[in-house]
């Protein structure tokens, strides 16, 4: 055998032993990463959550998540809002990350490139700026869905920062984002992500007597309709979708608060 052969299979050895190596080390980072966005309990109460139609939370330290496999995104998003947590930090804005605590596989950020449409935050990242942790996460791939841009940066943004001025009205709100995955949707992407044709926002205030809650069901289209013309019903919500809001909430205050569309409770 020629040295020139011998050079060839060590170098070919230590390709192997290098690859197995990070394949290693990649694999355990992934298991981490699972048993921390699956065992990690969230910072925030957890009585305001909705049901899962698909069987599969995930619980990060700023929100929790129900996965959808069939649509390739969260059915919703849930967290609460507090006063304290609205900052004016400016982190950077970091890369789009594969959330490795789906056990399904979350779809990745690819899928989006030349598609057309915004990686729209279900949970805004401007609701997380009081920390670069809570910030970062919002930068998951579970946390994102297909927007046009001008309903992402539109009305949808609006919502968000009036979502922000109610949290630091009433000392805090509980979110709920989602959008209904229901219907013939258009895909996008070699992993066949739906596109949405409603979003929808419920917002529950606990912290100032009596529990009040308001909802909004938005088209996915350009608007310049104000926001009050949006609001429903949680019922009319829960029947587009098939998820009960509220189940831990004491079922004499859970009926009324949903069946209830009462804009004047909230100021704009």
């Amino acid at each position: 055998m020629s040295k020139k052969t011998q050079y060839s299979i060590i170098a070919a050895v230590i390709l192997v032993i290098v690859y197995a190596v990070n394949y290693i080390q990649d694999q355990d980072l992934k298991k981490k990463q699972v048993e921390s966005g699956t065992q990690n309990k969230p910072t925030t109460n957890t009585f305001f959550m909705p049901t899962s139609t698909t069987g599969q939370i995930v619980h990060h330290d700023g929100y929790s998540l129900s996965y959808s496999e069939a649509h390739e995104q969260a059915e919703w998003v849930a967290y609460e809002l507090k006063k304290e947590h609205l900052s004016q930090n400016n982190f950077k804005r970091p890369y789009f990350e594969i959330d490795q605590a789906v056990k399904t596989g979350a779809a990745s950020w690819r899928n989006y490139k030349n598609s057309g449409y915004d990686k729209g935050h279900l949970c805004p990242a401007g609701d997380k700026r009081y920390s670069q942790k809570a910030h970062d996460e919002t930068f998951l791939t579970s946390n994102i869905t297909p927007q046009e841009h001008q309903f992402n940066a539109g009305i949808w943004n609006t919502l968000e920062q009036q979502t922000r001025y109610w949290a630091k009205r009433y000392d805090g709100v509980f979110v709920i984002t989602g959008s209904v995955l229901k219907g013939n949707l258009k895909r996008i992407g070699a992993e066949q992500v739906s596109v949405p044709n409603l979003f929808y926002k419920v917002l529950l205030d606990y912290n100032n007597g009596a529990p009040k809650v308001i909802a909004f069901l938005i088209p996915h289209q350009d608007s310049n309709l104000p926001l009050q013309r949006f609001v429903v019903s949680v019922d009319h919500i829960e029947n587009a979708t098939g998820i009960d809001f509220f189940p831990e909430l004491d079922d004499t205050i859970e009926d009324v608060i949903e069946a209830t569309i009462n804009v004047e409770n909230w100021k704009f």
